[in-house]
């Protein structure tokens, strides 16, 4: 019976001495982790909703009378000139106008050159006239009525000038309304829709009521890109900063840029999330000719750039001030507070609280990983970036 009970308290004593033996020997925690040292690091804000490309030049057009469609001198895709008429309506009416007005005012000008003659013959007549009323060859009445009648061919010749300007000015109001049935390009672009086909009629779009363009036409000479800013963010932008653009049709490449305009007022769509409309432009010459009007992009604004400093990731970061470092001595977890400059997604500056060199776990949210853990660090270890 004794030493049965001498067993009992062995193991008993063996179970509570041997408990620090056992934990001592508990599985290491499994953890990623990087090297703390030099590198740049930028502070930026980005838009809070997908950004749009668009052209800086854009015109949605019509013609601007109705009717129906005689000529459609385009196709999709086409590149045309300034002034190019891309669109004509029937209009055989105002040319026959047009036609009669130009006959008008050439029969003006011969009318105008009868009258015109007819007054220097009568003036003519009529210095005769004074010279034999001065020689008392004929009478005073002879001679005034004479000379009355050249002062009546004058005001026909003058008459007859300004019934050419009229003339030409009612040649000037069917050459327009003649132009009216035209749909010419306002500048040089690209036609990017067409609505409407040969022999269909169209309307002006009346007021208020929006109707589709006969034309989309688009310049893309000249792109830029729009986007969102969170209203806490905006204040800090201004225009010319430096900014680093990503566009969906080009995963994993990234384009310098630059802010060029920042809107003076609020967009308050949505109450709930309030955005500053910014306009940005790709630098190189390159990136501009890689984008295409309505393309999805994210605008990164750089506020301020740090170089040779020392960074942590920032998803390394616990709550903003802590970071788990691992003692080299005993291969445990270690909490130690930092203090941080700036930062943004990828990189946070540390200015207190970490060297050069130190190992630190980017895993914080992984099971098991706290202050004091034994961990044992992934052979595929994470590096900082470039």
């Amino acid at each position: 019976m004794l030493k049965h009970a001498l067993t009992f308290t062995g193991l008993a004593a063996l179970a509570l001495g041997g408990a620090p033996l056992l934990s001592s020997c508990s599985k290491a925690v499994s953890v990623a982790a990087t090297t703390v040292e030099a590198g740049s690091v930028r502070s930026s804000v980005a838009n809070t909703r997908a950004g749009t490309i668009n052209a800086c030049r854009r015109a949605k057009l019509a013609p601007a009378t109705g009717g129906q469609i005689a000529k459609l001198l385009v196709h999709k895709s086409d590149r045309v000139r300034s002034g190019d008429v891309l669109i004509e309506l029937w209009n055989d009416d105002v040319r026959a106008q047009l036609d009669l007005a130009t006959k008008d005012a050439a029969a003006s000008i011969e009318r105008s050159d009868e009258a015109c003659t007819n007054a220097r013959v009568a003036r003519a007549e009529a210095e005769r006239s004074k010279s034999m009323l001065e020689q008392k060859l004929v009478s005073e009445d002879a001679a005034q009525r004479v000379i009355g009648g050249a002062d009546a061919q004058d005001s026909a010749c003058r008459a007859a000038h300004l019934g050419i300007k009229v003339a030409n000015a009612g040649v000037d109001t069917a050459r327009a309304n003649l132009e009216r049935t035209r749909l010419r390009a306002p500048f040089d672009g690209t036609v990017a829709e067409i609505n409407g086909e040969l022999g269909e009629f169209v309307t002006p779009s009346p007021v208020g009521v929006p109707t589709p363009p006969s034309i989309d036409l688009i310049d893309n000479s000249c792109l830029y890109i729009t986007a969102p800013i969170d209203e806490v963010d905006a204040p800090q932008i201004r225009a010319g900063m430096p900014a680093r653009i990503t566009l969906d049709a080009f995963p994993g490449k990234a384009f310098e840029g630059h802010v060029r305009r920042v809107a003076p007022y609020v967009l308050d769509a949505e109450k709930q999330a309030r955005t500053v409309e910014i306009e940005a432009e790709i630098d190189s010459k390159e990136g501009r000719e890689s984008l295409l009007p309505g393309y999805s992009a994210d605008v990164e604004v750089v506020l301020a750039v740090r170089d040779n400093v020392l960074r942590v990731p920032t998803p390394a970061l616990i709550e903003g001030q802590y970071v788990l470092l691992i003692d080299p001595a005993t291969g445990k977890a270690v909490k130690r507070a930092v203090k941080t400059g700036i930062g943004n997604w990828d990189f946070t500056e540390i200015v207190q609280g970490l060297a050069a060199g130190d190992r630190i776990i980017t895993s914080v949210d992984r099971a098991g990983v706290a202050d004091g853990a034994k961990v044992e660090v992934e052979k595929a270890a994470a590096t900082p970036g470039k």
